[in-house]
This record gives C-alpha cells, structure tokens and sequence, in this order.
C-alpha cells in the first residue's frame, strides 16, 4: 500500500518533467459559494489532466520498461501512459471503449502510441488490452489498482497542502479513484483535519456505491461526463478510501455542466465535465461549507468538439 513516503519519491521523480500547478481563489465564485474556494489547476498539465503525474511516476519505477505498455482508458489515463511512454522511449497501445472522445483519441496517436477501439464498455475494453498485453508480452497498466500511479497522482495534494495547510475540505472528482485515494493518504499525513470529499455522477456511481458498501460492485454507466464514466470500481484505491474520505457524494451531469459554465464565466477556466464535478460538489452542500476556506481540484480539460458547442453556447 502507498504511503507518504512513496509520495515524497513520486515527488522527486516527476520534478524534472513536471513544474508546480497554480491554485488560485476568485472573488465572483467565492461570492457565489459564500466560501474561499482555491481551485487547483491540473488541466495545465501537458496532458491536459492531473494524470499525467501518475503515468511519470509508474514509467520512472517500472524496470522493465523495454517491454512496452498497454492501457485502457476513455482517455486522459491514456493521454497519462501515453505521455509518459513517449518521455521514456517505450513502445504504448491503449484500448478506448467505443466512441470515445475524439481529442482524446487524436492527443493519444500524437504522442505516438496506438489506439484501438474495442467494447461497449470500459469492463469490456479492458478485458481487450488484458487480451493485448498477454499476446504482446506488454505490461498491462490499469487505471486505478497501480499504487505508483496514485503516488503520482498525491503529488498535487502536497502542493495544494503545502500552500493551504489549513484548509477545511478539499473536494475530489472521483472516475477510477485514484484522485480521491491520493488526496486521503496526503491529508492524513499532513493535514488530518482537513475533509477530503469525494464526488461522482449520479450516472455512474460504481465507486461511491462500493465506498458505502465497503465491497466492490458494478453499476450502469450512463452519463455523458466521459472522465468519470466507469462502471466498475478498484480495489486499490477503494482499500484507502475506506478510512480516509469524510464523504462522498453523487451530483446530476446537469450539476457538473452548471458547474462548468461557472468555472468558465468565473474563474476564466475551461474544464471538462470531470474537472468540473469537484464544484458541482461543493455546491450541492455550499451551506455546510458557508465562510470555510476549501479547495476543489480542476482535475482537466480536454472536453471534446460537441462538449465545448454545448458549453458554450450556454455560457
């Protein structure tokens, strides 16, 4: 199991490649949440999503690295393999369920892996690339149950904790869970006070329904956010959850869109619709929040051509 040792090594292994993300507050949102809110910016992260922290770490650990790498992914924790397979010359296929977001397919080839399409769902896709890694000899990288990954990934809580000890609940998009695992195991070293709150869609609740259960389980996958479209849930970062999150909520797509058109108009950010769900968190109990000071993680932003039509046309 990670700890926040592994944590510190992620640190020194990704700050070659990897510069600080800003948090920044924004007078209209904090007026409109009746809280301090810093929003912590991964969707400048090369990939356009916090991810990539994890897939550096992983290829920087993995000694065998001449073998090459298969993913499966909707998109940035393959846009994170990616990334990370091209910084360290290994050869990477990703398998997308099908009709995945067609940037994230074009910013996946740009980096110079291959991608394939293959199965309804990411249950199935990922039953493919089990499929591809055994006839090519490749490691297989899961999204979630690779606790490098979520060493990476922690790295962007020591920074916010750093700047913001005191804050009083960071919230956390949670897809596979490795965003909210991380920020668990930083806040109990660093922070204990601060409540990490996990939000998932409503459409998609695989991995709070497993929180709550305390075993995993599967769930239909019907919302349109692709970042947090999972069906599924992982044992490795569900085992931290367990202990570490002080809640976990579900909120609507259409939250997480109107949290979108807000991060937009009020905090000059474009965000997908997972990097908008932390808001859509925190203003679903904006109340119980009233004059605390909180953080929510902007987690990306590679929203696809009909996302952004949409977004914009709203806003």
């Amino acid at each position: 199991m990670t700890d926040i040792r592994d944590v510190l090594e992620a640190r020194r292994l990704i700050a070659g490649h990897l510069p600080e993300t800003p948090m920044w507050s924004y007078p209209v949102l904090d007026a409109i949440v009746g809280a301090r809110v810093h929003v912590k910016h991964e969707n400048v992260q090369p990939t356009g999503a916090f991810k990539v922290r994890g897939g550096i770490n992983l290829l920087a650990r993995m000694p065998d690295r001449g073998r090459g790498v298969v993913a499966y992914s909707t998109g940035n924790h393959a846009q994170s393999v990616a990334y990370a397979a091209r910084l360290y010359g290994v050869a990477c296929s990703i398998v997308m369920p099908e009709n995945p977001n067609p940037a994230k397919v074009a910013a996946v080839e740009a980096l110079g892996a291959t991608v394939t399409v293959a199965g309804a769902t990411m249950v199935e896709a990922a039953d493919h690339a089990r499929a591809m890694s055994d006839d090519q000899g490749r490691r297989l990288i899961s999204p979630a149950d690779e606790p490098d990954i979520i060493a990476g990934v922690a790295t962007l809580y020591l920074e916010m904790l750093a700047a913001r000890p005191g804050l009083d609940a960071v919230f956390v998009p949670v897809g596979s869970g490795t965003g909210a695992a991380a920020a668990c195991l930083v806040a109990d070293a660093l922070a204990p006070r601060c409540r990490v709150i996990a939000v998932q869609s409503a459409s998609a609740p695989a991995a709070h329904d497993s929180w709550a259960s305390k075993e995993l389980v599967t769930r239909p996958c019907e919302t349109v956010v692709d970042g947090l479209a999972t069906g599924s849930a992982f044992e490795t970062p569900q085992a931290v959850m367990r202990d570490g999150l002080s809640d976990f909520l579900l909120v609507g797509d259409d939250d997480i869109r109107r949290a979108q058109r807000m991060l937009l108009t009020q905090a000059h950010t474009l965000a997908e619709g997972a990097g908008a769900a932390a808001l859509a968190g925190l203003l679903a109990v904006r109340e119980e929040f009233a004059g605390r000071e909180v953080a929510v993680v902007c987690t990306g932003a590679n929203a696809g051509p009909a996302e952004l039509e949409r977004l914009l046309a709203a806003a």
